[in-house]
Parts: C-alpha cells; structure tokens; sequence
C-alpha cells in the first residue's frame, strides 16, 4: 500500500474523558477486530511529535485508554498519539515477520495522512506490545526504515523467547502447576514452537535472529542497532507477589530487561535505563494488585523523557 485516504477506511468517532477527540479508523471496512488505530488528537495544532502505544497480548486498542492514562497525556503535551491494533489480531506476537509489515503499512498510514514526516517518533508498548516495539526499533536500524523512533519504552515485556520456552517447559511438569498456568503455558509453547520452527535444541538460530534480545546470543546480534538509541524498560519484580500467586520467578520478564540493560551499557549505550518500580501495578477498572500492568508507567514522567529525546 502505497497511497492512503480517510475515504478509504470507516472513521468512528468520541470525545475522550479528558475533552480530547479521539478517533478510530479502520483500514479495512470489512474487518472491526484488526487492521486499526486509535487516535488522539493534541488540543492544537501543530504537532510536536507522534507515538505509536502498542497494547498487551489479547489487548484492545480500547483497554489501552482503560488502564493508563497516558494517551491522554501524552496528547496534552502535543504529541498525537496512536493506537494500533495490527492485521495480525489482538494475539499477535508482536516481533513476528507478519506483525512487523503491517506495523509498517499502519506507520506509512499514519504519517502520510497526518503529514507528520520529520516529526520525532516514539514507540512504546506493554507486554507482548512492548515486545513489537523494541523489535521495530531493532529492524528500522538495521535495515535503514525511513521513520526510526527517536525514544522507546517497554513495560515488562518478554524479549527472550529461548528463556520463555525452557520457563514454560518446565513449568508444565512441575508439580502442583494451577490449571490455568498450564493452560498458558501450553498456549504459548505451541505458538512459539510455530513461529520460530522448532524447539531451541532444534533451530536455536532462529531463535536468536527473531528474538529482540538473546541472553545466550553472546554476539547480541538483535541489540546492536540500539547502541545509540534512548530507551526505558519498566518492570516491577514483586518477588514475593509473584511466589504467593503460586508462579515461577524465573518466567517472569524482568530477567530479560536486566540482562539486556546490563549488556546495553556494556556495549557503550549511556541512554539505556533500566525503570525498577515498587507497589504501582494496579488493574483498572477495579484497581486490582498485579505487577505486569501498564500502571507502573508514570504518565507525565515517561512522556516528558520522550519530548527531551532529539
């Protein structure tokens, strides 16, 4: 897709809780589930910047706007701010070859129908979304895209696929594993085993090529085109929550934002920041505890960070 026009795509739109336009297009008017955006539109013009918020796995482009106010705020301060649901579907997962050429159809979209190239770009992302993100960061580098992010962020965010797979593995032969947690599991291993065409034993190459970081890639073939790049990962390691909900510390994402925070540094990136939180994740509407929530994000903090990234 090379030429993009509003007529093209159904448009529905309403005023945010904050008084803020916002709006969704669909690229293809047949299909209301994937293949769209959310939009919310700063109170003026011009645009300072814009932003892609990638949602979490099995997220609306809607919880989005439920769970963090930092769309809205993010708006405020000039920045139009978008929300895409890809062709791939709320189960994307986010780094896979599909996902990432329908984040680049939505990308040419969006800059050509709001005339924003040479605007600063930000990408950010919760879970699998933050996932997409950093993964986009990696291939717009490496492969010279036209629209590089100028700041990323990821909130706890898996990124070693090698470390989920074994985690996963393990966690659906341990003993007294809960239903629901083998379910997951389950889920998951047989995606990953679809996507990267095998186990680790079986095709560990593919494994470190698609996965945006690789603690055993000792060559960090994935992270070298961040070296110059600001970056956030947030994560909130509530060890003891994690231990009482009856889950094994080791799956959780945090070992991933440690490890390739540390490597970052090492490989000479002064911009990379590793965002440790205590006692902010909390899940909208009912304020329920849980760690991996967009709530750890600071609304005004991670947005005035991006606006000092040139």
């Amino acid at each position: 897709m090379n030429k993009f026009s509003f007529f093209l795509s159904f448009v529905f739109l309403w005023q945010f809780s904050i008084g803020q336009k916002v709006e969704t297009v669909y690229l293809n008017t047949k299909d209301s589930t994937s293949n769209l955006y959310i939009v919310i539109y700063p109170p003026k013009l011009p645009y300072k910047s814009f932003a892609f918020l990638i949602p979490g796995m099995f997220q609306k482009a809607n919880d989005v706007l439920v769970q963090t106010e930092l769309p809205g705020y993010a708006a405020q301060q000039g920045i139009l701010t978008i929300i895409p649901t890809f062709k791939t579907g709320i189960s994307s997962f986010g780094f896979d070859t599909a996902t990432q050429a329908s984040f680049l159809e939505l990308l040419e979209h969006v800059t050509t129908a709001y005339k924003l190239k040479g605007l600063n770009f930000y990408v950010g992302g919760f879970s699998i979304g933050g996932t997409c993100a950093i993964k986009y960061a990696e291939l717009a580098f490496a492969n010279n895209y036209p629209v590089k992010p100028s700041a990323v962020f990821a909130i706890d965010a898996p990124l070693d696929f090698e470390r989920m797979y074994k985690g996963m593995l393990r966690e659906i032969k341990f003993p007294n594993s809960s239903e629901d947690l083998v379910a997951e599991s389950n889920y998951v291993l047989k995606r990953v085993m679809k996507e990267f065409g095998g186990s680790p034993s079986e095709n560990l190459r593919e494994y470190h090529k698609k996965s945006p970081y690789s603690f055993n890639d000792t060559t960090q073939h994935a992270i070298k085109p961040l070296v110059n790049l600001p970056i956030r990962l947030y994560t909130e390691p509530d060890i003891l929550w994690w231990i009482n909900e009856g889950v094994d510390y080791s799956l959780m994402n945090s070992f991933d934002f440690a490890a390739m925070t540390n490597e970052l540094k090492r490989m000479g990136n002064k911009k990379v920041e590793l965002m440790i939180t205590t006692n902010k994740g909390y899940r909208k509407p009912d304020n329920t505890r849980h760690p991996h929530s967009w709530s750890i994000v600071d609304p005004k903090d991670v947005v005035q960070w991006m606006l000092r990234q040139k």
